[in-house]
């Protein structure tokens, strides 16, 4: 993907939408979601409705119903402002996996259409996360709002305070974290250390090399593009990933996904021995197979939570 201020562009995205993503990114900087005088949605209507209508007219009939509003009269600006951001996010997350699910061959059309469909959902993020550079939430400087947890996909404590999600005393604004959640902090409120985030701290690499696989998959689901430099490794996550209904768009879940996978100590041993063992193979087998004690398998196999098991139908 490439950027745009902070709005993403999937590769292969249709050039008209490229084009006026790219025209919009150099024009919000005055306009927010808050703002009465330059509301985002007044600038959606201008820049993006224009080109989703101009794509829809070239793709055929069976897509448009993919992409909100198109087909219909009505403009993708105005289901933004009846339904609202977060609703229109799980439209559009919804309509995309219906596309995959019922019409995706793969095909370059298909693919563009994809890459099109997640850089529109990217687009109605940002207007989403977008603020007033001067706006001041609480008496907290905007500028700090970072969103995500460094560790996971929760909040960080500045945001979910902004946002309305996280109860906190006034007096205590200025200790919020914008850079970890309530879990991941990094010392609890009485002064002493966090357990979890010094062990979140420890395997930092590993949740940005797990985090960095599963996105790359979400991208092209069709075949093996973890890129993790094991073919078995690529071949689990890959077979993993296709049991789940998780797009690039679903941030928050990629991230907890993540951690899980690190915090479990699914290491890439027991994603060659999970997928060995999903292509029929046997302790023994797989043990031969990696050069090691077959005790060493069982007890890996023993350790493996179920929701990671791959299966056997």
């Amino acid at each position: 993907m490439k950027k745009q201020s902070t709005i993403a562009i999937w590769e292969g995205c249709d050039a008209t939408i490229s084009e006026a993503i790219e025209q919009f990114g150099d024009r919000w900087s005055a306009y927010s979601t808050a703002s009465k005088r330059y509301p985002i949605t007044r600038l959606v209507e201008e820049l993006i409705d224009p080109a989703v209508a101009a794509y829809a007219k070239e793709i055929p009939a069976r897509y448009q119903g993919h992409i909100p509003g198109a087909g219909t009269g009505v403009a993708f600006s105005a289901i933004m402002k009846l339904v609202g951001f977060p609703a229109m996010i799980r439209l559009q997350r919804q309509l995309l996996r219906a596309f995959v699910l019922t019409h995706d061959q793969q095909s370059k059309k298909d693919r563009c259409f994809i890459a099109t469909l997640e850089t529109l959902i990217e687009l109605v993020m940002a207007c989403k996360r977008k603020k007033p550079s001067s706006e001041d939430v609480g008496g907290l400087n905007n500028q700090r709002l970072k969103g995500f947890c460094r560790f996971c996909g929760s909040q960080a404590e500045l945001a979910s305070f902004a946002t309305g999600e996280g109860q906190r005393d006034p007096d205590e604004h200025l200790r919020l974290s914008n850079l970890y959640c309530t879990t991941h902090r990094p010392k609890t409120h009485d002064g002493s250390w966090n357990p979890a985030y010094r062990q979140a701290k420890r395997a930092v690499a590993q949740f940005d090399l797990e985090l960095a696989r599963l996105s790359r998959q979400c991208a092209i689901r069709a075949e093996p593009k973890a890129k993790s430099g094991d073919e078995l490794v690529d071949a689990y996550i890959f077979r993993y990933m296709l049991s789940r209904t998780l797009h690039l768009a679903d941030e928050a879940e990629l991230r907890n996904l993540a951690r899980l996978m690190v915090d479990v100590k699914l290491t890439d041993r027991r994603k060659q021995i999970l997928v060995l063992q999903k292509f029929g193979f046997n302790q023994s087998e797989i043990a031969r197979r990696l050069e090691i004690e077959r005790q060493a398998v069982s007890k890996a196999l023993r350790s493996i939570p179920d929701c990671f098991r791959l299966s056997k139908a």
